[in-house]
């Protein structure tokens, strides 16, 4: 019987939307595979197969075939109580067998196990685990587990930075004394004096050998990826930018050498070779860059959690990292610490700061019997509780692969320049062939004493086709533009983790908000205190008020407390304390009866108002919370709880409709409540009474609108919806788990950031455009001149690095627009 898998792979090398589909071709061609989807963004290959059939080698096999990469690990591991090699031998045997394990040595002499390994199937924790298993002990070598992935993408970068840096270093002074010969700018003795009074200057033989020895290195050191990249592409039946990029400098390259040779006249086009390899080099440094960054926040989160955890086994306290933390294990956690892993309290009460993790910014009480979430803060008291989820069954890590998983299903938004460069590199290749024959064969035939040939200028007439039709342009156009945006994002605040997502932003036409902590503080605050007795005045009011409160477990009940304490007031213990669930408290303070909670209490009571129906009314329609205070058996007065609106939204929401947007409310609030909101911040449309498990739903449901939805949140639970969305938004004042969910953060908290990460988006995308429209530009309107004849090939190198400098300094100019708040 056979046995689906599901395996996520860490893909290195992918720089476009061609890629993409060139790595998702090849995994479906294996004989077993029955779905293989690939994430640019992300960076992974998600692959559905038959175990039976294959295995993970061959996929990764394949990957590397198609000349891609997968980012591995290796851990070093001591391993003790080897008896002999035999032991050394079964161990080994093992670790092989391990799910994400490509290779393992064990050393009996050494006491040392290697293992490699991919990071998304396993980690070390559970390597180490599997020593247990096995009888041994494994001690981990060099302190924390490697980030293995993060370190395949960053060696990736410091490749991509290297070979840059090469490029310059040869590029430079070659360009610089290319041009100051053509110009005359060199010393005399540069120049053959033979041919010093005509009409043009030639170099001494040896020049341009000098120029070959700087050309060399950046055509074959530098530019030696993309022949590798063109090789592979090809085997694969397509042809992607490396393919161009590799024909255009080999083109003018070797096109130069017989030149240098001495074997025909004419100028050489050595610093074309170089300067083209260097720019697109430059292109695919920034983009490294960028795609280094996308995953970082995840990476972030799963920081967040507890690096060691107390543990009582068998009556004995030990601190052992968490990774060794086990199901059953009872474990401690001490005021201030972190809680390792999921579970359920056993021993103690504290109040547990979860804003990590569910936006909700008022600590929860927990007492035996509750649940707890591992990375979340206990704030008072001592806890022991028993371990229910570990590892990478956490809520943590389950949250984390719920957003990755939501990511991975959208298709990677595909490049415009790699559409066109997978029609624009075969028709040129094509253009450039009929050239070189239409000259060759049909052209006018080149005089007998002519300096030249037939072949000769067909040759420079192909050249300069390849040349012109180089995608410098093309390859900078997207990548310098998404650099200077996300840039100019930094400096207000902003932080795109991938150029989708900054192209994505440009093109939304709803934004959704949600309310706590978006739109609101997400804290209970006490907005108003109403006295309707002369024998007590507002703070006496308050001071009983948040006596009773003293015991109480309830968030409204906490917000009287925090305002009681804010103020100073000196609270007095409770006595007979009693809670009456959906109605309120009641205990005795000072010698006084005081009862705290809503109408309903006070009706039931038989307590007379006082008169304050009315005031109790208005409270209400404001979307406040009232709750009664009774002294002595008579309403005394009311407080009123609210979650207030952060400074600046309503001119936020403002912001967004000027600029054409429709705003929508999203809340699991109350309608009443959640409308009364609207009406102070100005949105145009509210939904309400949203469960957590639903906001996506909801997001998906105006997707099917033909609309492109922007969502706004801060928690935990809008991370499936951040997720779903065509551009998700977190605030950064909320949780890490929204921010790794969202291709968008804003930093500092503000609404108004929302408004400026769209507009900047439309500026980045236009530019984007701009970028794009003048890189084509140039080659259509060129390339008929270079078919023609009218182009030499050193003509079609300027325009193509002029071009590129266009691109570049157009991209530039987004430094200095003004985004301002929209």
């Amino acid at each position: 019987m056979s046995e689906t898998k599901q395996l996520t792979l860490p893909v290195t090398g992918m720089t476009c939307a061609n890629c993409v589909a060139t790595v998702e071709r090849n995994l479906k061609k294996l004989d077993g595979v029955q779905v293989a989807s690939v994430n640019l963004s992300s960076e992974r290959a998600s692959v559905e197969f038959d175990a039976g059939k294959l295995g993970l080698p061959e996929i990764i096999a394949r990957v590397e075939r198609a000349g891609y990469g997968v980012a591995t690990g290796e851990a070093d591991l001591v391993i003790q109580r080897l008896a002999d090699d035999n032991d050394a031998r079964r161990l080994e045997k093992a670790l092989s067998k391990l799910e994400g394990v490509l290779e393992a040595t064990v050393t009996y002499a050494g006491e040392k196990a290697r293992v490699s390994y991919v990071p998304t199937i396993i980690t070390q924790a559970e390597i180490r685990r599997a020593v247990s298993g096995a009888g041994f002990e494994a001690l981990e070598l060099g302190g924390d587990a490697e980030d293995a992935e993060a370190a395949a993408r960053q060696h990736e970068i410091d490749t991509q930075r290297h070979l840059l840096m090469v490029g310059l270093l040869f590029t430079i002074p070659l360009f610089l004394l290319s041009m100051g010969k053509d110009f005359g700018l060199l010393p005399a003795f540069v120049y053959d004096e033979a041919h010093g009074g005509m009409g043009m200057l030639e170099a001494q033989w040896w020049f341009n050998w000098v120029l070959l020895a700087l050309a060399t290195p950046v055509q074959f050191y530098v530019g030696w990826q993309y022949y590798v990249g063109a090789y592979k592409s090809l085997r694969n039946g397509s042809a992607n930018m490396d393919v161009l990029i590799a024909m255009g400098s080999s083109a003018a390259y070797f096109y130069s050498l017989p030149i240098t040779f001495g074997w025909m006249s004419g100028h050489v086009y050595l610093e074309t070779a170089a300067v083209i390899i260097t720019l697109i080099k430059l292109g695919k440094f920034l983009e490294a860059r960028a795609k280094g960054r996308t995953s970082e926040a995840i990476k972030k989160l799963m920081g967040l959690r507890a690096k060691t955890a107390r543990i009582i086994r068998d009556g004995v306290e030990s601190e052992v990292p968490v990774d060794d933390v086990r199901v059953g294990d009872v474990v401690l956690v001490r005021p201030g610490e972190k809680i390792p892993v999921d579970g359920v309290v056993v021993e103690g009460k504290s109040a547990v700061d979860e804003s990590m993790l569910t936006g909700e910014s008022l600590p929860i009480q927990k007492q035996p019997g509750d649940a707890l979430i591992g990375a979340t803060i206990n704030k008072q008291g001592l806890l022991k509780f028993e371990a229910t989820k570990v590892g990478r069954e956490t809520a943590l890590a389950q949250i984390v692969r719920l957003v990755e998983e939501a990511q991975g299903s959208k298709a990677p938004i595909q490049k415009l320049a790699d559409q066109v460069s997978a029609i624009f590199v075969p028709i040129v290749i094509v253009i450039a062939a009929l050239t070189f024959a239409g000259w060759y064969f049909i052209g006018p035939p080149v005089p007998i004493n002519a300096d030249t040939s037939n072949f000769t200028r067909a040759l420079i007439n192909m050249v300069a086709v390849l040349v012109i039709a180089c995608p410098c342009a093309l390859g900078l156009a997207t990548p310098t533009a998404v650099m200077v945006g996300t840039g100019k994002g930094a400096e207000l605040g902003i932080l795109f983790r991938s150029s989708e997502a900054l192209e994505r932003a440009g093109k939304v036409s709803v934004v959704v908000l949600d309310k706590t902590g978006t739109i609101t503080k997400g804290q209970p605050a006490v907005t108003d205190i109403l006295v309707g007795t002369a024998s007590l005045d507002e703070n006496e009011l308050l001071r009983l008020a948040a006596s009773v409160e003293k015991g109480s477990e309830h968030p409204l009940g906490e917000a009287i407390w925090a305002e009681a304490t804010t103020r100073g007031l000196k609270l007095s213990e409770p006595d007979g304390f009693a809670a009456e669930a959906g109605h309120g408290v009641e205990a005795e303070v000072a010698g006084r009866r005081v009862a705290v909670g809503n109408l309903r209490l006070m009706q039931k009571r038989g307590y007379p108002m006082g008169g304050l129906e009315t005031e109790l009314e208005r409270l209400q329609a404001e979307a406040k919370t009232a709750m009664l205070v009774a002294v002595d058996g008579q309403v005394a007065g009311i407080i009123a709880v609210a979650d207030t609106i952060k400074e600046g939204s309503p001119e936020a929401i403002a912001d967004l409709r000027r600029q054409g947007l429709k705003v929508i409310m999203l809340t699991g609030d109350n309608r009443k409540t959640a409308e009364a909101i609207a009406r102070q911040v100005g949105v145009d449309e509210v939904i309400a009474e949203v469960m957590p498990e639903g906001k996506s739903a909801e997001v998906k449901h105006l997707q099917e609108k033909a609309s492109v939805v922007a969502m706004v949140g801060d928690g935990v639970n809008d991370a499936p919806a951040l997720a779903q969305a065509d551009v998700g938004l977190a605030i950064g004042t909320g949780t890490d788990v929204a921010m790794a969910a969202a291709p968008i953060t804003l930093m500092s908290g503000d609404l108004r950031g929302v408004a400026r990460a769209i507009l900047l988006s439309r500026k980045t995308l236009g530019t984007i455009k701009q970028n794009l429209f003048w890189a084509f530009f140039y080659n259509v309107l060129l390339i008929p001149a270079a078919v023609m004849g009218w182009l030499d090939p050193m003509l079609a190198a300027g325009a193509m690095a002029f071009s590129s400098v266009f691109v570049v300094s157009n991209s530039l100019r987004l430094r200095g627009v003004n985004i301002g708040t929209g």
